[in-house]
């Protein structure tokens, strides 16, 4: 194998020749940063990269492989996280020019859990600012461009995370979902955007945008790859007191079981009103296979979705104004105009607004374990319209000009208003060649059972093996 094709290997492919000592992890780093060199001046992946410390990291991890001391597949594996993490020794922007925090002198939680399964850090992501938007277009850092086609948006707010997973530039990054910002741009790349449980893996050390939805977790090239990295973030940490009821299992257990007999269900009110044409044929394609693999897919009605969504835009918008109301008052001329006006509209609401709010999550809640309790697994499209011009940030459907920022997060907001699982995988390309995701929900704390059922879609299908038409 020669070196450029060692950083377009996935993760578990790539695992066994690390530790079996075929292939170096300083071959690894040296592949991974000539892509990196090569396509994110072109991409925008990055905001901020680090190759001196990586590629020393890379030398200490195989001085440490070759004296037996082995830590696990992600050893020696290069990986980057979105710019709202904080990382020992790189700089936090949160893609906006108003946060000046200098150099971090320690990790996140998620990122020290990396660093110890022997992850290395290459930089810091680019993102849609203060992680508050689902395009992911940046006019104070630069747009992430798709890898598919760089003149459209890869998705938001993890948009680095999307494209450098998408263009092979990190072999799987962080990024966060509060209303979707993981599986969106997840769908937008054509890869794996994984929103495991709330609670199961620490938000410590993430720029918060709203503590009752925000999530931090994995976008990778693979299903396998997303359950070891989940793997090795999961579990409770005293600084989030949210992870105290985490239940951490073995994500890779269930990989490769049949579905024979499982129950999907179908959310079509809602779920599939004014969805993009090909995208609803790329979804009723993929659900007709999750059948043949022996699932029973059978329609669903979620009749609190609707007040699911109106929630999480009470909660979202308050939450995430308290945060930023110093911002707002002393910077807002230096603050993206859409998110200016995203947090704006937290200005109106009230104390009870905020507290039916929380009420509703409550409901919702249960009622949706009512409905997991027939159908454990939910099937729908991870957006309704493709991606969309950068410079327009709109695109026609049918004869209507849709606004992307405004309708981009339509069909994600549910499982972090929940906080269930939710996993995003491509399921289909349109006419232009640019991806197309599907959805998969599962019940808390069950995402070996999620993963199984991603996983059995992705094997039987090849969307995952498409690699971006990129020249290197």
């Amino acid at each position: 194998m020669s070196n450029p094709d060692l950083a377009l290997m996935d993760i578990a492919a790539l695992a066994p020749l690390i530790a079996g000592r075929e292939v170096s992890p300083v071959e690894v780093m040296e592949s991974q940063l000539a892509r990196i060199e090569a396509l994110n001046p072109d991409l925008n992946a990055y905001i901020s990269l680090y190759p001196d410390a990586a590629l020393a990291a890379a030398k200490e991890a195989e001085r440490e492989i070759a004296a037996g001391a082995y830590r696990g597949p992600l050893h020696g594996i290069p990986m980057a996280v979105k710019d709202l993490f904080q990382v020992a020794g790189m700089e936090r922007t949160c893609g906006s020019k108003i946060l000046s925090e200098g150099v971090a002198n320690s990790d996140a939680t998620s990122v020290a859990r990396l660093r110890d399964a022997g992850a290395i850090m290459l930089g810091m992501l680019n993102l849609h600012e203060f992680a508050f938007g689902p395009t992911g277009i940046n006019p104070n850092v630069g747009t992430a461009r798709n890898p598919w086609n760089p003149d459209y948006v890869s998705g938001g707010s993890s948009s680095g995370s999307g494209c450098a997973t998408s263009a092979a530039l990190a072999m799987a990054t962080l990024g966060s979902d509060t209303g979707g910002s993981i599986r969106i741009p997840g769908a937008m790349c054509g890869v794996v955007g994984l929103k495991q449980t709330y609670g199961l893996a620490s938000r410590a050390g993430i720029y918060t945008l709203c503590e009752s939805l925000d999530h931090g977790g994995p976008l990778t090239r693979t299903v396998r790859d997303a359950a070891l990295v989940l793997g090795a973030i999961a579990g409770a940490d005293p600084d989030d007191p949210s992870t105290a009821q985490a239940r951490v299992g073995d994500y890779t257990a269930l990989l490769g079981q049949p579905l024979d007999g499982l129950r999907i269900g179908v959310p079509r009110e809602f779920y599939f009103e004014r969805l993009h044409p090909e995208i609803e044929q790329a979804v009723q394609a993929a659900l007709a296979m999750l059948e043949e693999l022996g699932a029973v897919v059978e329609d669903v009605s979620l009749p609190f979705n609707r007040d699911a969504v109106q929630g999480w835009n009470a909660m979202a918008m308050a939450e995430s104004l308290s945060v930023h109301e110093g911002h707002l008052r002393d910077n807002a001329d230096d603050l993206s105009p859409d998110v200016r006006e995203r947090l704006g509209l937290g200005k109106d609401l009230t104390a009870i607004d905020y507290i039916r709010s929380r009420q509703t999550q409550t409901r919702v809640r249960e009622e949706m374990a009512g409905v997991l309790a027939q159908t454990p697994i939910l099937a729908m499209p991870t957006t309704v319209i493709p991606p969309v011009p950068i410079e327009t940030g709109t695109i026609v459907v049918g004869e209507k000009e849709v606004i992307g920022w405004r309708v981009l997060g339509q069909l994600t907001r549910l499982a972090c208003f929940t906080g269930q699982p939710a996993i995003t995988l491509p399921c289909g390309f349109t006419e232009d060649g640019l991806p197309i995701g599907l959805q998969l929900m599962g019940a808390w704390f069950e995402e070996p059972q999620l993963l199984q059922v991603a996983d059995a879609f992705e094997q039987a299908t090849e969307w995952h093996l498409r690699r971006p038409p990129l020249t290197v």
